[in-house]
Parts: structure tokens; C-alpha cells; sequence
């Protein structure tokens, strides 16, 4: 277990979370990031080429540019992690953080840059061929797809607004979806049907996406016959929504309907104090690496003036931290050399919060309970003779 209480804690790596970092580093905050162990790097890690983050005339892979977030974030000073979060208590002054290694954090603020899952269609051939004519953003690689035939798979609004920006780029784009309506509301509706380049294959549903290194097509079932048959294409954008990474913290951070975390807009405090959220965790709209890095500036910037208005208070938590430390390595002390009477003690992982001038030590025994008012008082309250050097 860290003893030590860190000025912030970010969870969650990205472009929120790098940029949060590279912020607070600057800030003299020494923050951990706790980048996990799997989903290192966000959506990004999985992007190819990426064209559209400033900065970058020639385009920049999506690992090269997560690579060059971290070194930033490094260079300031940031401590990174590869460790997933299994667990938070985000109550009190003091936050908790656990790791699946065993390991606990403290820390006064936290950032989640938790980031959203792309919804899945989970066919064959859909994740071998992502990044390779399987897109989940048409904003990003739209561009790739001049003069293409492609499929926009979903029905709803996301899955409209995908196929009309498409046209920009397409000759043709076929909006795939497996009702006989659109769940869009009526303007995008009304938008694709006046569309020429959109052709609308209804009660359709994809069932493998084909090719070898790229895609060639898309295998579909009509739900009405059952019947099957191939489409050519040259890309696949699926749009059936996203899943934000709230699941950690949703019993402890409020969230709407879907599950986005919500922020006291403009700022990303949420309604917790000192817990604060960016990227597309909170974002169900824009979703874009520009966009999820400029929100982890606002939080790493709300997170200092957090710390800045609460410094005296959190000083005297130290203090109260300390002071528990002192005294329960005297009941230590005491029951090692067998002459407090108890048979164990009983260690609360929340010391940071006593109160220094009302320290509270809990021995397990029946009944007992010894209230200090300071931590050098505990030796009043030992026996004679128990080992108080340990201090």
C-alpha cells in the first residue's frame, strides 16, 4: 500500500489523460497515471493514420501520437502505471484507488479519462479487418474512402449524420439496417431519403465482413426471408453507438441515462468534490482525440484550483495521517511485546481522515475503545515497559 497522498491520481490514458498529466506534471503536482494494462493509450492505439489532430501536416499513426503524448507527459515528470483500476471510494477528502496488483493510492483529487467503447457489430471478419476498412468514425478516416463504395451499418441518428458526411468523400453509400424504419429523427430521415448518393437496404443485417487484408465486401441477411447475398464495398463504418467506461464509478459518480458522466458544465467537476472527468466519458457528441485532449487540460486546470482552495484543509490531513501512523505503530509496539492485552489490531485504511486533535484507535477486543487527544498521549494509555522506540 502508498501511504503517501498524492496531489492527483488520472485513470485512464488517451489524450484526456495525457494531456491532463502533461498539465498537472507542469503544475509541479507530480501526478500518477494509472494507464492500464490492456486499453493503454485509448481508442487511438487502434487508430492507423491520423490526419486531423493539429500539429501534424503530414498525418501521424494513432500509437506514434499516443507515444509522443506519454514522452511529454514523462518529460514533466508524470509517474505511469500499467495497471487497471478495480475498485475507487471517491468519498471524503482523501480518495482511495485500487489496483487489480493489489496496490492502493491515495490522493486528493482524481481525473477519469475513462474514455467510451465503440459498440461492436461482433460478426467475422470485423475485427481483423479494423483499421483496414473498418472504421467506427467517419470524421476520422472518411477522407480514405474518396471515390469508394462503402456501408454505414446502424439506424439511428449517429448512423444518418455518418452516412450524409460520407457522401462528401463516397460514390456511393449504402445505410444498412435491420428494421423497415429509421430509429433518426425526422429531419435526418427526411435527409437521407433525399439524398442520391445514400441507397437505405432496410430489414437488412450484416452478418461477416469480407477480406483478406482489406475489405471487400459485406455479407448480409434480409430478417424478413433469411435470405443471404454479398455486397461490394471498400469500407464498413459501424454506427450503433458507444459504451462510456463508467462501470467503475457509476455507483459513486453521477451519470444520465446512458451512462456518459455528468460534469457541472462548463467545468468537469462532477457532483463529487475533487473528482473530476473528461474526454469521451463525458463527451457523447463531438468524440474526437482534439476535443477528448482539450477537456483533459479544463480538468487537469480544475483539479489545481480544486487543491489550491483546499490546501489548508488538506494539510491538516496529513498531519492527522501522521499522527494515526504514530500511534499505530505503538500498538504495535505494545502487542508485540505482549503486554497490551489484545490479541490484534485492528488498522483503518482511512487514518487520513482522523482528526489530529481527536485521534481514534480501534484495538480488537470487546468493548474497547481508547480515544487520544494527541498522538504522543498513546503512551499513557500502554502499559509500562512496551517498546515505544519503534516510532
Amino acid at each position: 500500500m502508498d501511504q503517501d497522498i498524492r496531489n492527483v491520481v488520472i485513470v485512464g490514458s488517451g489524450p484526456t489523460g495525457w494531456t491532463s498529466a502533461i498539465y498537472t506534471a507542469r503544475a509541479g503536482l507530480k501526478p500518477l497515471l494509472l494507464a492500464g494494462s490492456v486499453e493503454a493509450g485509448g481508442a487511438l492505439i487502434n487508430t492507423t493514420e491520423v490526419e486531423n489532430y493539429p500539429g501534424f501536416p503530414d498525418a501521424i499513426l494513432g500509437p506514434d501520437l499516443m507515444e509522443k503524448m506519454q514522452q511529454q507527459a514523462e518529460n514533466f515528470g508524470t509517474e505511469v502505471l500499467y495497471e487497471d483500476v478495480t475498485d475507487v471510494d471517491l468519498s471524503g477528502d482523501v480518495k482511495r484507488i485500487s489496483t487489480e496488483d493489489g496496490k492502493t493510492f491515495y490522493a486528493y483529487t482524481v481525473i477519469l479519462g475513462l474514455g467510451s467503447a465503440y459498440n461492436t457489430l461482433g460478426i467475422p471478419g470485423e475485427a481483423e479487418l479494423s483499421g483496414n476498412g473498418v472504421s467506427y468514425c467517419a470524421t476520422c478516416d472518411g477522407f480514405f474512402f474518396r471515390d469508394k463504395e462503402i456501408a454505414v451499418v446502424g439506424g439511428g441518428d449517429t448512423a444518418a449524420t455518418d452516412a450524409l458526411f460520407l457522401t462528401r468523400f463516397a460514390t456511393k453509400v449504402y445505410l444498412i439496417h435491420r428494421r423497415d424504419s429509421l430509429r433518426a429523427s425526422r429531419i435526418m430521415a427526411d435527409r437521407i431519403a433525399k439524398n442520391p448518393k445514400i441507397e437505405v437496404l432496410w430489414n437488412t443485417q450484416a452478418v461477416e465482413v469480407l477480406g483478406e487484408n482489406a475489405v471487400t465486401g459485406l455479407r448480409v441477411r434480409n430478417t424478413l426471408d433469411a435470405s443471404e447475398s454479398s455486397l461490394p464495398l471498400d469500407g464498413v463504418f459501424v454506427a450503433i453507438g458507444h459504451t462510456p467506461r463508467s462501470h467503475l464509478v457509476k455507483d459513486q459518480i453521477e451519470t444520465d441515462d446512458h451512462g456518459y458522466i455528468v460534469t457541472h458544465a462548463p467545468s468537469t467537476r462532477t457532483n463529487i468534490p475533487g473528482v473530476f472527468a473528461a474526454g469521451d466519458v463525458v463527451d457523447h457528441w463531438y468524440r474526437q482525440a482534439v476535443t477528448a485532449a482539450g477537456s483533459g487540460c479544463a480538468a487537469a486546470l480544475d483539479a489545481q484550483e480544486y487543491l489550491a482552495e483546499h490546501s489548508e484543509q488538506f494539510n491538516r490531513a496529513v498531519t492527522g495521517l501522521a499522527a494515526a501512523q504514530s500511534a499505530i505503530q505503538c500498538v504495535d509496539a505494545a502487542a508485540e511485546a505482549n503486554q497490551s492485552g489484545f490479541s490484534t489490531v485492528k488498522r483503518d485504511s482511512r487514518d487520513a481522515d482522523v482528526d489530529p486533535d481527536q485521534l481514534t484507535v480501534r484495538l480488537n477486543a470487546p468493548g474497547e475503545l481508547a480515544t487520544l487527544q494527541t498522538a504522543e498521549s498513546i503512551f499513557q494509555a500502554l502499559p509500562a515497559g512496551a517498546d515505544s522506540r519503534r516510532i
